[in-house]
């Protein structure tokens, strides 16, 4: 009899993909599949990732993830297995109630109450013949959540309330149907219901709330318990638009700011963010004497003017464009990095930087930026990156799917790589391990990019707004595509740079991860993040005046010493937040302090390492500090955690004791020169810290010194070893 019915159900199917009732279903029931059961399916879970939204599905049973493909998740339930899924006969005996309210055996246990009003939509559209959502109702357009910003005391609580606006002008309240979250929950926790708590720590977070596709966000704050005099921070140093905004912020949280860093650790921090490197004692000494008020202004500029400043920046740059030299070729990697080096010496504005990056053609032999067309070879390889990379929106999820935590769905991503459809090639391509020819990058007459699913030809389209391609059909797409990006009306662009230079400086970014803006992941400041774009653009994408800015700051120039009232904070800026050393930087630092170079294969001598054209160069130190790793596919990541392996390099490696035991280097010189005990420990203190010592020190370093019984020279390497396995030279202060 079961079998028979099943027959019958999948003749009934045919309706139900058409959208019309079966006969003797009640009409007023109106639930539809995309409008009503899609958001149940999501929110109960059933289409995560960890269920039957998995790519492979589970036990048999396949969604798409978080109902990203209506139709395909339509015919699963209404027709796959001969429609086993659904009895709208017996409805309550069908396989999707049975197994959501756990009825029968289910791995996922029970996701619906039987007693609920989820059960009784799903009910309710079986009995109606599983409709469609009609092809010309209303669409939704955005999503609102009420309240949009709530300041909550510690444990306090409230609810939400989402609604959904439609294209008719309707609304609806869909707070039942959304799916919450967190963006901190161990601060402020949402349940699925959208009921907001209170941790019990100070803080801020950003609940979400989804429905179909759309976001809608609700930020909380939790202030700091205690009065703060409004007076104190009326009376905060304010030296351009940045302190304002984090002051600010501080005031709305009850935060207070650290003290100002004295001029040694200025001196420090600027020089190593600036150009990469330690001052030398001589240039330390006359900083420390300067009494002038504009002297760490005046430091800034000298070191944006100083040749290293280049290298430092490009090799930043060259972590998220460099290729590996094995796959894409050895001269076509060094030309990328000389091409970057060059930019970046000439101060080349940053969205002309990118244009030549997104529109690179010519040879890999002689236009260096053609070198990345060279390595990703095909338009769904490209797309994500360039979105990545220059617009901080991660579009590799809707590769396969939507996005999980975006808008973005499958069809945007391949219009958006249609951009990149005519990119073409002369030449003998790739051959891995060794990729020594030259290769032409040029705009093919022709090219495509076709939908997976659908097997349609989709235009160049960029992610939101228009780019109009030019009349000429000989033109290349990627020059609209270049025009839209570095548009003024396209605010990802400035965003983005101006959070990586932020997070460079101050140790995290206004959005972190710097690379990922979305409404899911909002920025700590949002008021901060805009005006640093919008300043970054109205001065011509400057990359120069940006970091100048962002130095000039008083929040900059903050201690990282915690006080009683910002000791927990680690993303308003009310401190510094330190950072250890890249390991370029660190292993410079070394070389500069003992005096004693090192020697890189590939390299001309006394080459430094932020000077290295490629990761493939071996060095020991350099991967135990987390350089990227040269077997991984752009954009590399480089890691910036500490270690025990890197404490235990520093004290036993072989090479750092080279250094500090050369017959060449500094510890030689300084123990045969003549210099007295307190010059030499004044010395070595302003080369690795660019301080003085503190009077205990030189009481301890000058006691060793002196000590008849020692060798003078071995004290000397005693305490420059100590000095350089400190956390005060390891980490940027």
């Amino acid at each position: 009899m079961r079998a028979v019915i099943f027959s019958l159900m999948a003749v009934i199917g045919a309706s139900h993909l058409s959208g019309t009732l079966a006969s003797g279903a009640d009409p007023s029931a109106n639930v539809t599949f995309e409008r009503d059961i899609e958001p149940i399916l999501t929110r109960a879970g059933c289409n995560a990732g960890a269920c039957h939204g998995k790519a492979s599905g589970q036990n048999g049973f396949k969604l798409s993830l978080l109902g990203f493909d209506p139709e395909f998740d339509h015919m699963a339930i209404a027709r796959e297995a001969g429609g086993r899924r659904v009895l709208q006969a017996v409805p309550e005996q069908s396989l999707i109630l049975q197994k959501a309210t756990a009825e029968l055996p289910h791995g996922g246990g029970r996701r619906i109450d039987p007693s609920g009003p989820f059960y009784d939509t799903l009910r309710r559209w079986i009995v109606a013949g599983l409709p469609r959502t009609a092809t010309d109702a209303p669409k939704l357009e955005r999503v609102v959540v009420e309240p949009g910003e709530r300041r909550l005391g510690l444990d306090e609580s409230f609810g939400l309330r989402v609604t959904a606006r439609f294209s008719d002008g309707s609304t609806e309240d869909v707070t039942r149907l959304a799916a919450f979250g967190s963006s901190e929950s161990t601060l402020v926790a949402v349940d699925a219901d959208g009921r907001v708590k209170a941790g019990k720590f100070a803080g801020e977070a950003t609940i979400s709330a989804r429905y179909e596709g759309m976001f809608a966000n609700c930020d909380v704050s939790i202030p700091l318990p205690g009065e703060v005099s409004a007076g104190l921070y009326d009376s905060l140093p304010r030296s351009n638009f940045i302190d304002d905004h984090v002051w600010a912020k501080l005031k709305k949280l009850g935060l207070t700011p650290s003290g100002p860093a004295g001029d040694s650790t200025f001196l420090r921090r600027a020089y190593l963010d600036v150009i990469g490197r330690l001052p030398t004692p001589d240039e330390a000494r006359a900083f420390l004497a300067d009494s002038s008020p504009d002297k760490r202004a005046r430091l800034v500029d000298r070191l944006l003017d100083r040749p290293e400043y280049a290298d430092h920046w490009a090799n930043k740059w060259m972590d998220l464009l460099r290729p590996n030299p094995y796959r894409v070729g050895i001269k076509a990697v060094f030309n990328l990095d000389g091409w970057i080096r060059d930019a970046f010496r000439k101060n080349l504005p940053y969205d002309q930087f990118v244009r030549e990056i997104v529109t690179a053609r010519g040879s890999t032999f002689e236009q260096g930026a053609s070198a990345i067309f060279r390595d990703r070879r095909e338009p769904i390889e490209i797309a994500p990156v360039v979105s990545q990379l220059f617009l901080g929106i991660r579009l590799d999820c809707a590769k396969c799917h939507h996005h999980p935590f975006e808008s973005w769905g499958q069809e945007q991503f391949y219009e958006f790589a249609a951009f990149f459809a005519r990119v073409g090639r002369k030449g003998t391509g790739l051959s891995p391990p060794i990729s020594g020819s030259e290769e032409i990058v040029f705009t093919a007459k022709s090219g495509s990019v076709k939908h997976p699913l659908t097997g349609k030809v989709l235009p160049p389209k960029p992610l939101f707004g228009s780019a109009p391609l030019d009349e000429d059909p000989e033109a290349d797409p990627r020059e609209a595509l270049a025009r839209w990006m570095t548009s003024p009306e396209n605010r990802y662009f400035s965003q983005v740079m101006a959070n990586r230079v932020w997070a460079d400086l101050m140790g995290r970014g206004v959005v972190d991860p710097v690379d990922d803006i979305r409404a899911t992941n909002p920025p700590s400041n949002g008021p901060l993040l805009d005006a640093l774009a919008d300043d970054f653009r109205t001065h011509g994408y400057d990359l120069k005046h940006l970091i100048r800015t962002i130095m000039a700051s008083s929040v900059y120039g903050l201690s990282s010493e915690p006080n009683d009232r910002n000791i927990a904070d680690t993303r308003s800026f009310s401190r510094y937040y330190r950072q250890r050393l890249r390991a370029e930087i660190l292993l410079d630092a070394i070389s500069d302090v003992t005096d004693v170079p090192d020697v890189f294969d590939a390299a001309p001598p006394r080459s430094r390492a932020s000077t290295i054209w490629t990761n493939r160069v071996p060095s020991l130190f350099l991967d135990t500090f987390g350089r990227p790793d040269p077997n991984q596919d752009p954009p590399c990541e480089r890691t910036s955690d500490t270690a025990v392996v890197q404490a235990l390099h520093l004290m036993n490696s072989p090479g750092v004791h080279k250094k500090l035991s050369s017959q060449d280097g500094r510890v030689a010189a300084l123990a045969k020169g003549e210099k007295t005990p307190q010059a030499i420990v004044d010395e070595l203190y302003l080369l690795a810290y660019s301080r003085h010592p503190t009077d205990e020190e030189k009481s301890v370093c000058e006691a060793l010194l002196l000590d008849t019984k020692s060798d003078r020279r071995r004290a000397v390497e005693d305490i420059l070893w100590a000095l350089l396995n400190s956390a005060e030279f390891v980490f940027k202060d």
